[in-house]
């Protein structure tokens, strides 16, 4: 299959104007052969944020960028972008928000006497092992924090730079206040590279959680999204291979199209899989109620209907098969103090 046309690594190939904007100015030019990632500094004067969703299995998350390079085609948190002025396209992924401040916003938060210790998702929206981590290394300073602070922590991510944080992870493990997802949803190289074109590769994922488990670190696989008509007939295959990896548990999440991201990922379908592209689009309406995306609480994660439930049976069978529990082994907040080694009284 040629290159086709668009920026070389990205997952989007154009900028529509934000939801919030008034005026949309298209371009007659060819897209750039290239982008450059701009890094800006995010004020933000705090860094934890929370949601009352009942699919969602933490109800706070930390996130230390704003934006993700990885540039995930059908990544849900584009949207987030446009409250910011910016594109849900390109910009979601070339033009980062880095909180410089995460480590000590935090160690606030968990110093305040309005905290109470729980679960929390690093990250709930972008991912926080995106390349630039390498350099600012602002996901390990959190975790120093939480391991401080024996706040128990579920990391998600793509990316096998999670491996450089694994001595502060099997230390937290041990006292039950760590786990880790590694997020798989193809195990063909070149669907990755062009669906999520800067995330590790899927080779290199498995071989990431193997490296965690030996280290002690709970793992599990989010294959997430299973994209009908795409990626759903590896749902066996993935299982397999993350269970031969290590992961302990395992789940899912379907494909959804929120906003902007409902066009990108057509649009995305029609540059990189154009014969696939009706069918695809035509299983999602069908998984949600008509429409590219179901926001409903309890549908928005699986879906509805005969694919969704094809799509459901097929992961629980894998899963059955495999061995693994569809949810990993309960973290402990029993052990929490604040910052300065303050054990407080949790009863």
């Amino acid at each position: 299959m040629s290159e086709p046309p668009g920026p070389r690594g990205r997952g989007a190939s154009r900028n529509p104007a934000g939801r919030f904007e008034r005026l949309e100015v298209e371009s007659e030019l060819p897209p750039p052969h290239r982008v450059e990632t701009e890094f800006l500094r995010d004020g933000s004067r705090t860094v934890l944020a929370r949601n009352d969703s009942p699919d969602v299995p933490f109800e706070v998350s930390l996130n230390p960028y704003r934006g993700c390079e990885h540039g995930c085609a059908y990544c849900y948190a584009r949207p987030t972008h446009e409250y910011l002025g910016f594109s849900a396209g390109l910009d979601f992924e070339s033009r980062i928000l880095v909180k410089e401040d995460a480590a000590p916003l935090l160690e606030r938060e968990l110093a305040s006497p309005s905290w109470r210790p729980q679960v929390i998702g690093l990250s709930g929206v972008t991912d926080p092992y995106q390349p630039i981590d390498r350099q600012l290394g602002l996901t390990r300073q959190c975790l120093e924090v939480l391991a401080e602070c024996r706040n128990p922590v579920v990391v998600i991510t793509k990316n096998s730079l999670v491996e450089r944080d694994a001595d502060l992870l099997a230390a937290m493990a041990a006292e039950r206040t760590a786990a880790v997802y590694l997020s798989i949803t193809t195990l063909d190289a070149e669907l990755a590279r062009r669906m999520e074109p800067r995330t590790s590769h899927p080779r290199r994922r498995l071989e990431t959680i193997a490296k965690l488990v030996e280290r002690g670190i709970p793992c599990g696989l989010l294959m997430a999204p299973v994209v009908p008509g795409l990626t759903d007939h590896e749902i066996p295959a993935v299982v397999a291979a993350a269970s031969e990896a290590g992961v302990s548990w395992a789940r899912y999440i379907a494909l959804r199209l929120p906003g902007a991201v409902a066009g990108l990922f057509e649009n995305w379908l029609g540059e990189h899989y154009p014969g696939r592209k009706g069918k695809v689009l035509a299983r999602v309406v069908s998984m949600r109620g008509g429409r590219l995306n179901d926001p409903r609480f309890g549908s928005r994660m699986r879906g509805e209907g005969a694919f969704a439930d094809q799509i459901a049976a097929l992961f629980e069978s894998a899963r059955k098969r495999q061995g693994l529990s569809t949810a990993g082994s309960g973290l402990t907040t029993a052990l929490f103090r604040r910052p300065g080694g303050h054990q407080i009284d949790l009863f």
